[in-house]
């Protein structure tokens, strides 16, 4: 048993602790101490999965906004849907490390994550989940009741999520359906209802979901067939280009049917155009074997999501001018 000035200085060593893939950012440099394996459960060290959560919920919005040629509610809107995904993105990481503490223990990317560090203990965890849930929550009320129904639907797909990849080769499906989630709220918020545009804009991201996971998922793929865990990065192989090019030209066809169906102008199409291009370019430029490759072109997701959000914002405003 350690004496006392060792417990102590164990505590600050676990709380000063980085996390493998995610080193010199802001919660590393600037954060309390305290604070840091919290911020680190909830990803804000590594804030690229909640853009991916919010992409789709502003594309929707833009699109939403432009089909009813009213852009005033589309500002606050876009505030609110930011605040929401980052809640619930730290929310869903949270729970996906709880469920898969054990397994983030054998994989050296993920062993050094709060829980499998000892950094916070379950309990600690669940709390602060739930602490998370309840900012998501007061976000959602503040939609119209159809919006607030469709939000909650959300959360059983969230749930199961963290389990598939013990089951299936296809767990990237069950992540693009949750994170695909938004192309449907922008339309439940703005326009109280979820037509064909919004189920193909849904689709269309289900699709795009699917192929950049799969590039993430290259980094852990020789951990993963030690430990047995599934993902269509193993299943795909040296066939992930292929797949790649399949599921990313699914992506644009089905977004371009949404935005055909809402009738949108120039700009909107060229967003779409802009938004192909950049996938094409990741697909030219992945090579699976090198893991710090895969996270940087993973990473420019981001990016491609904001060139198409730019097109359709710019269209909505030219539809309600």
């Amino acid at each position: 048993m350690g004496t006392p000035g060792n417990t102590e200085a164990n505590v600050k060593s676990a709380a000063l602790a980085r996390v493998a893939d995610a080193t010199g950012n802001w919660v590393d440099t600037l954060a309390p101490p305290w604070s840091r394996p919290y911020l680190r459960l909830a990803r804000l060290d590594r804030p690229i999965g909640s853009w991916l959560l919010l992409l789709p919920c502003w594309w929707s919005a833009a699109l939403a906004s432009a089909l009813a040629h009213d852009v005033s509610r589309l500002p606050l809107t876009v505030a609110l849907f930011c605040i929401g995904a980052f809640a619930m993105r730290g929310a869903g990481c949270t729970w996906n490390d709880i469920t898969d503490r054990d397994l983030d223990a054998k994989v050296e990317r993920t062993r050094s994550r709060p829980i499998p560090a000892g950094q916070v203990g379950v309990g600690q965890a669940l709390a602060f989940l739930v602490a998370q849930a309840l900012i998501g929550l007061a976000v959602l009320l503040q939609f119209n009741r159809f919006a607030v129904v469709t939000g909650i639907a959300s959360l059983a797909i969230v749930a199961v999520y963290p389990f598939m990849k013990r089951i299936t080769w296809w767990p990237q499906i069950v992540l693009g359906l949750a994170f695909s989630w938004g192309a449907l709220m922008g339309f439940a918020v703005i326009l109280g209802q979820i037509g064909l545009p919004a189920l193909f804009l849904y689709a269309g991201s289900v699709a795009w979901v699917i192929g950049y996971d799969t590039i993430y998922a290259h980094q852990d793929t020789e951990d993963d067939a030690l430990i047995g865990v599934k993902s269509t990065a193993r299943l795909f192989g040296e066939r992930t280009h292929r797949a790649l090019i399949v599921f990313y030209s699914l992506a644009v066809v089905l977004i371009g049917v949404a935005i055909w169906l809402t009738g949108a102008g120039f700009p909107a199409w060229l967003g779409l155009a802009v938004f192909a291009v950049h996938l094409g370019w990741q697909i030219a430029r992945l090579r699976i074997d090198d893991p710090a490759l895969c996270l940087r072109v993973f990473k420019s997701n981001r990016d491609a999501g904001l060139l198409l959000f730019a097109g359709l914002l710019v269209d909505a405003v030219m539809r309600a001018a």
